[in-house]
């Protein structure tokens, strides 16, 4: 999946889903709906990384990017996604330039990072690689960095100017509990971090990202600067699903 970085540094409006399921069927359904990238989860989600691994192969035969967020800002961690064929990585609660700069390190190989070179992997087709494969991996792998507190949005605009970040993506819940106004997501200070956050990515060519959960919000969340949009979840469409089935007989209860 080479082009997903491209177009997001174009700032092309690109939408997506999360995957905290932990199913490779659903990731297989929602990679068939049309989404340009999807998200596995491994932060909150039900899954660990076996099931990571059927869910990039289960999108692996459609046109969406592939992309883990992975429980913490840690090399380790990172690397063995993007070596199971991730085609980025999404890095949470990162709260400074320093902790940006420590996930672009370890989302590249040397001399840019310091990402381990292993030949044998998913993500090298289990052919191996040289200098050629590295620098084009190097190239197109894209780096996703969560802001979920008020430092991260005090530091957005030097986290945006680093070269390999890619995406600024606010985590609307974790900002909102931080700043202290849980899930009021139109108060104006939480309008206010997204006003900064877009307004950095647009200064430094980098994309603004955001997860909504309904699609009302899309229209306003354009109107914003933001390009990088998720809307809902594996988990969410099927708990909606479920309880609107079950209501069906409500009435006989």
């Amino acid at each position: 999946m080479n082009w997903i970085r491209q177009r997001v540094l174009s700032r092309e409006i690109l939408s997506g889903c999360w995957l905290n399921l932990g199913s490779c069927i659903t990731a297989e359904i929602a990679a068939n709906a049309g989404f340009d990238w999807l998200v596995i989860d491994l932060e909150h989600g039900a899954g660990g990384h076996d099931s990571a691994l059927h869910q990039l192969q289960a999108i692996s035969g459609t046109p969406t990017a592939p992309l883990v967020r992975v429980a913490w800002n840690e090399a380790p961690r990172i690397k063995r996604v993007l070596d199971i064929g991730a085609s980025g990585a999404v890095i949470p609660y990162v709260t400074s330039v320093a902790e940006a700069k420590q996930a672009v390190a370890a989302m590249r190989y040397p001399p840019q990072g310091i990402r381990g070179a292993a030949g044998i992997t998913r993500a090298a087709t289990f052919k191996g690689v040289g200098g050629a494969e590295l620098a084009a991996a190097n190239q197109n792998v894209l780096t996703v960095i969560q802001i979920e507190t008020e430092a991260g949005v005090a530091a957005a605009d030097g986290i945006a100017a680093i070269d390999g970040i890619d995406v600024l993506f606010i985590g609307p819940l974790d900002l909102s509990v931080n700043l202290g106004i849980p899930m009021q997501f139109d108060d104006p200070r939480f309008r206010a971090a997204l006003t900064t956050v877009s307004d950095a990515c647009r200064k430094h060519g980098k994309a603004a990202g955001i997860l909504l959960g309904k699609p009302e919000q899309v229209e306003r969340t354009v109107a914003d600067g933001y390009t990088f949009i998720g809307l809902g979840s594996d988990g969410a469409v099927m708990a909606q699903g479920m309880a609107a089935l079950a209501g069906a007989f409500k009435p006989y209860r």
